[in-house]
Formats: C-alpha cells, structure tokens, sequence
C-alpha cells in the first residue's frame, strides 16, 4: 500500500556555481581547440618522413633484368661482315710467347674476340698465369686495335693428373685416360662459364699451337660447318739432313674404321679407344697423313673424330649440349668424344688436311 508523501521542499538556485561551472567549460573549449589547432599547423609545415626499408643481409642489389633474343645472333660464312662474336678457348698449362705472338696478329677485329683460359694451380701453372695476366695488361692498355673484347682467366679447381707436363711424360699411353679426362673437365669449366648469349663461334686453340694463318678464323668460318678442323703439324729440324722440316702432330682427327669397331666391340664399359699408337693398331684414316703438298688448301674431308688443338666450332653445338666427355662415351674420350656426343645430336665435323698450324717443338 502507498505511502503519503510528506512536504516537499524545493533548493535554492547557487548562482556562484554556475557561473564557476560556465568559465571552467570555455576553458576546456579554449584549450582543446587550440591544440587541434597548433598539431595541424606543425603537420602541414613539417616534411613527411618515411621509415627506411630495411634491407636484406642476404639479398643484394637486383641487377636490372636483360634480354637476349637468340634468333639475332648469326653464325654465317662471313663472320666479319656480320660482327659476329668469337670466343677463342685455351685450356694452358705453360705460356709460349710464340702462342700469344701468333694470337695477336690474327686479323679477325679484335672487338668482337673474347679471350678465355683456364690453367692449373701448380708451380708451371702459377707461372704461366703471371705470364699470361703481364701479356695480357700489356695488350689491354696498348694499341686500341690490339685490345680485345674481354679476356677471363680461370683457375682449376682440382688437382691435374700428371706432375710433370713434358711432351714425352703427357703422350704415354697409360696417361692417357686420367691426362684427357682432366683435359675434358678443364674444357667443360671453360666452356660452361664463358659461352655468351651473342657468341657466334668458338675457337679451341691450345696454348702450344703457336704458327696459324692470321685469316684463321675467317678462313674456318668460310666452309660453314658446324665443326671443323684443320691439319696440325710441328715444325722441326730433321737430324739427318740438318735442314728444316715438318711432321705430323695430332692423330685424333680420323675416319673411323671397321677394326677400331670390333676392338670397341670387345671393350668393357670404362675402356677407351687411343689413336696413334701401335699397341692399339685401330686403322683409321688419319687426317695428319691425308695431307698433299701441292693439294687444294680448302679441300674438305668428313671425320668422326677431332681433336683440339685448332677446333673451330659453331656455338649452337655447345649449345644443344654438345660437350667434352671426361668419362668413356662409345669407347671415345675428350675431343674425339665430343665429336660422337655431336653427331648424335645432329652436327657432324669436317677436317682440312691441306690447311696447317702448327705446334710448339718441345
């Protein structure tokens, strides 16, 4: 039930309170609006900074992205009218100042030839690459006509197979396997890390190889094959007259034969054919001995086995695959292994027995 409520009294107004009340609220509007006010100000007048991107201890600086449309790039029977790029290739063990001689004088323009090498690191191999850098600086700050494209020295990364580098010690028969599967491995670095996108042609030339025609490169490049070779002999004086001659030098460029097949036939799968040597009589036609002395200097044979102390190449084989074989491929090693693993993707060697260089007598 409701209670009655008793009187009610109603407050008197303070008067004092409001008024305090009034000031202390145009106070707090006052100092708000003057805040906004000034952060503005500040913000507009101060410059936007920007926190630093932080870099990657493991990722550099991306080099900007580059295009090559391999379909310019012509290998033709006129390397010179085309500007065709020449990648010369000489895996050394020794420096002959004939060999760097010889390369100066060849007149392909030395713009569009780049140099590469690889040597060992051993006591004759560290000599040969003082040597090689003191002709080289010499070449890069002399005449401008002189200069090449870009030279690359390399240094093998194991040990060769030989100590001693002599002519006699390098052609034994039991070296052979370890001395050419070491050639074929110094020859895969080279080529793998120096073929360039615009690269025309490779020129394989050993370092002992130091007597060429200065037309060389144009004159291989004239037959447009993909791989060709021409006749390596030495240059000597014969003991019994006293007078100058010359010999033949590089075996493995040959015709196979029908006894080298059956003597492949009856090897196990890591034993290798050799060439030029009676032990292992194979047959074949050898290039070296097709030579005739009043014979057309162009005339042309077909091979199935080259070798590499002048080897012109064009880089299209390299670049379908075609490489030097430390192991045994079809019983072949090394540069007569190249020209099997070649034929199988298509390309086949061609050789000039009448066409010379000639290589350093030891």
């Amino acid at each position: 039930m409701a209670r009655p409520l008793g009187p009610v009294r109603l407050r008197r107004t303070n008067y004092l309170t409001l008024f305090i009340g009034a000031i202390l609220c145009l106070f707090i509007i006052y100092f708000l609006s003057h805040t906004g006010s000034s952060s503005q100000t500040t913000s507009a007048t101060r410059p936007p900074t920007r926190k630093p991107a932080a870099k990657s201890s493991l990722i550099g600086e991306r080099p900007p992205v580059r295009r090559f449309n391999l379909n310019n790039v012509t290998i033709t029977p006129d390397p010179i009218g085309n500007r065709e790029a020449v990648l010369i290739l000489t895996p050394m063990a020794r420096f002959y100042q004939e060999y760097w001689d010889n390369l100066l004088k060849l007149q392909y323009p030395h713009d569009l030839i780049t140099l590469g090498f690889i040597l060992p690191k051993t006591k004759e191999g560290n000599a040969a690459t003082t040597a090689l850098q003191a002709q080289i600086t010499k070449t890069q700050k002399g005449s401008a006509k002189d200069r090449f494209r870009g030279v690359i020295i390399e240094r093998q990364d194991f040990d060769p197979p030989l100590s001693s580098q002599d002519e006699s010690e390098r052609h034994k028969m039991e070296n052979q396997k370890a001395r050419r599967a070491s050639m074929s491995r110094a020859r895969n670095s080279l080529l793998f890390t120096t073929l360039g996108a615009d690269t025309s042609w490779v020129l394989w030339l050993d370092s002992d190889i130091i007597e060429t025609p200065p037309t060389l490169i144009q004159d291989l490049a004239a037959h447009d094959k993909p791989i060709i070779v021409p006749n390596c002999y030495q240059r000597y004086t014969d003991p019994a007259t006293g007078k100058a001659a010359e010999r033949p030098y590089d075996f493995n460029s040959w015709q196979d034969s029908p006894t080298a097949q059956q003597i492949a036939a009856k090897m196990g799968p890591d034993e290798i054919i050799l060439e030029g040597y009676s032990e292992m009589a194979t047959y074949r036609a050898l290039m070296t001995y097709m030579y005739e002395v009043n014979g057309e200097r162009n005339m042309e044979v077909d091979l199935d086995g080259v070798g590499g102390t002048a080897l012109l190449v064009k880089a299209d084989v390299h670049r379908d695959g075609a490489m030097f074989p430390p192991f045994p491929f079809y019983h072949l090693i090394e540069t007569e292994g190249f020209a099997k693993m070649a034929r199988r993707l298509g390309w086949h060697a061609t050789g000039l027995p009448n066409y010379k260089v000639y290589h350093y007598n030891e």
